[in-house]
């Protein structure tokens, strides 16, 4: 069952910048793992000699530790001000 949301969605509404914001990394993270796991399945399949299935794999996850670190820990959800939402609608 698809996530329901009680009220209309608006991005000055921090819960609901909380919630897109996890969605889109949970995104990230599916994406991660389907075009990760392909790369891995067909470099074993035939057995390829693909040294830059290590660099893709490990340049990504740091990026998708980045986005989980920026997600949960820095990232500041705090109700926008009337000032601070006419500067994000620009």
């Amino acid at each position: 069952m698809p996530p329901r949301w009680p009220r209309k969605p608006d991005r000055r509404d921090p819960d609901y910048r909380r919630l897109d914001d996890r969605m889109n990394f949970a995104v990230h993270v599916g994406i991660f793992a389907a075009c990760n796991s392909g790369f891995w399945f067909f470099r074993n399949l035939f057995y390829a000699e693909w040294e830059w299935v290590y660099w893709v794999t490990g340049i990504w996850l740091l990026i998708l530790v980045a986005h989980a670190v920026y997600i949960f820990a820095i990232a500041d959800y705090a109700p926008l001000t009337t000032q601070d939402s006419q500067n994000q609608s620009l």
